[in-house]
C-alpha cells in the first residue's frame, strides 16, 4: 500500500520523535531519514522500529523523515502508526 498524502506526527519536545511520511517515488521501497542527537548509539534500532511498523502496514514507496529527541520504541512505533494513518493508510487491526 502506498502513502497517500504527507503527514505528521510526534513533537520536537524531550523524549518524542516527529515522524513525517511522504509518497515516495515509484519502486523505492520504504526511505528512512534520521536525526538523532543518540544516533550513532541508536540510530539503527530506530530504523529498524520505523521500517518494521512500515512493513507491518504492507507500506511501499514512502519517504519517512524521522526527528528523534530520545522517545522511546513504544512511542517510536506509535508515532509511525499515527502518521501512516493520517496520511490515508487503513492500518491493520492487531496494530491498533
Amino acid at each position: 500500500m502506498n502513502v497517500l498524502k504527507p503527514a505528521q506526527a510526534g513533537t520536537l519536545e524531550s523524549n518524542d520523535i516527529m515522524i513525517t511520511v511522504a509518497p515516495g517515488s515509484k519502486g523505492s521501497g520504504v526511505v528512512i531519514e534520521l536525526e538523532s542527537n543518540v544516533l550513532t548509539q541508536y540510530g539503527q534500532a530506530i530504523k529498524q522500529a520505523i521500517a518494521a511498523v512500515a512493513a507491518r502496514q504492507n507500506v511501499t514507496d514512502v519517504y519517512i523523515k524521522a526527528v528523534d529527541r530520545g522517545a522511546l520504541d513504544c512511542t517510536i512505533q506509535a508515532r509511525t502508526l499515527t502518521a501512516l494513518s493520517r496520511a490515508g493508510i487503513i492500518l491493520q487491526k492487531e496494530m491498533i
